[in-house]
Formats: structure tokens, C-alpha cells, sequence
């Protein structure tokens, strides 16, 4: 009985171990991923932008 206890003890310590690293990896890949993430344009500033482009494509036509 007491070997099946330690045997659980030192699975529960490694699995936890296991669980902190891909804790910390998880996190590592989210952080270097935001880099390539576009950066955030509200709608406004979209139509805006997108009025821009028309009135350009239109003095352009002229």
C-alpha cells in the first residue's frame, strides 16, 4: 500500500511539472505571435481611410 502511495505522489509531482512547462510554453508562443498580428484599425478610421482611396481614385478618373 505504501509503494502505490509514493508512486502517486511522484506521478502528481511530474505530471505538475509537465503541466507548469507547457504552462510557460503556452504563454512564450503567445507572446512571440502578437508580433505578426496586424495592428488594430477601428471602423472609423477604415471609412476614413476608405474615402481616401475613393476620393484618389477619382481625381485620378479626371
Amino acid at each position: 500500500m505504501a509503494k502505490l502511495i509514493t508512486e502517486q505522489t511522484q506521478m502528481n509531482r511530474r505530471k505538475k511539472g509537465v503541466q507548469i512547462l507547457k504552462a510557460q510554453a503556452k504563454k512564450h508562443n503567445a507572446k512571440s505571435s502578437t508580433k505578426v498580428k496586424p495592428k488594430y484599425i477601428s471602423k472609423a478610421q477604415r471609412a476614413k481611410l476608405e474615402m481616401g482611396a475613393i476620393d484618389e481614385n477619382a481625381s485620378v478618373a479626371i
